[in-house]
């Protein structure tokens, strides 16, 4: 499905786009004529999106004064923000019992606390204004949770519950919400979860097989021949959850996204626990 190009340019501000989805995201948008405002912790790692006409920014999601200072700039020149992409986010995989209180304060901080914090300070100017938009950027995760994912899926169920409330609020001044639930995208995500996954753990630690077998099923699972979603293709949808004039509350992007949320609406615990344990690794005792 095609976008068509809007009429009326958008002033949009999109976190997390120093790869994956976010840069393709800014740049489609960019393309179709809106002033895309792109951020990163480091933005010199946006030069390449700079070189193409978008304003690029330093925003940390965990920082007050950084993301204050990058929705001060938008408005200052376009008077609000018109379009706020939640994107930054990153993945947190461990067993429960494993992770540090630091390890999953980090988790949250980046993957809600931020995305709440930047649609606090969006939200004013877009009551101004009398419209917005806001999406955000939650996953499949966002309905279950496998073994090992109990942090990184719990953000993202968080933001889905966060989404919901939010949309009943805010519609009435105008401004929509939409989530996206991507499947496994070809991005740098997987990457970083199997970091996580491979640190070295303590000769005794009772999940170290676990964990390592978790790391490959990971890596084979975001590749094409998987069914991973081309970050190209996921961007499509973003657009269109972006610029469609009604948009739906949700989208998910891929097969694999589609068919597991209807398998956990529809089958009951004890069944949904089997296909879990028939896809996913889990710990053996010694």
């Amino acid at each position: 499905m095609t976008t068509p190009k809007p009429t009326a340019p958008l002033a949009v501000l999109i976190t997390g786009c120093s790869s994956g989805m976010g840069r393709h995201t800014a740049l489609a948008l960019h393309r179709l004529g809106h002033h895309v405002y792109a951020t990163a912790r480091r933005p010199e790692t946006l030069a390449d999106l700079a070189a193409e006409g978008l304003t690029v920014l330093a925003l940390d999601v965990t920082d007050e004064t950084s993301m204050a200072e990058a929705v001060a700039r938008v408005e200052q020149d376009h008077g609000a923000v018109g379009l706020l992409v939640n994107n930054a986010g990153f993945g947190l995989y461990l067993p429960v019992e494993s992770a540090t209180t630091e390890e999953i304060r980090s988790q949250f901080e980046t993957n809600v606390f931020g995305l709440v914090r930047m649609t606090q300070l969006v939200l004013p100017g877009m009551r101004r204004a009398g419209r917005g938009r806001i999406v955000n950027i939650s996953s499949m995760g966002g309905r279950f949770s496998p073994p090992g994912g109990a942090f990184y899926h719990g953000t993202k169920h968080a933001v889905e519950a966060i989404s919901d409330a939010l949309r009943l609020e805010v519609a009435p001044f105008g401004v929509e919400v939409v989530v996206v639930q991507p499947g496994p995208t070809i991005t740098e995500f997987a990457g970083t979860a199997i970091d996580t996954l491979q640190a070295a753990p303590a000769q005794e630690d009772p999940y170290g097989r676990f964990r390592s077998d978790l790391a490959t099923m990971y890596g084979k699972a975001f590749s094409r021949s998987r069914g991973a979603v081309p970050a190209e293709a996921a961007t499509k949808v973003i657009v269109r959850a972006a610029t469609t004039p009604r948009p739906r509350a949700r989208y998910a992007i891929g097969t694999m996204a589609r068919s597991t949320m209807i398998a956990r609406r529809l089958l009951p615990d004890a069944a949904f626990d089997a296909l879990m344990r028939a896809n996913f690794p889990v710990p053996s005792p010694r």
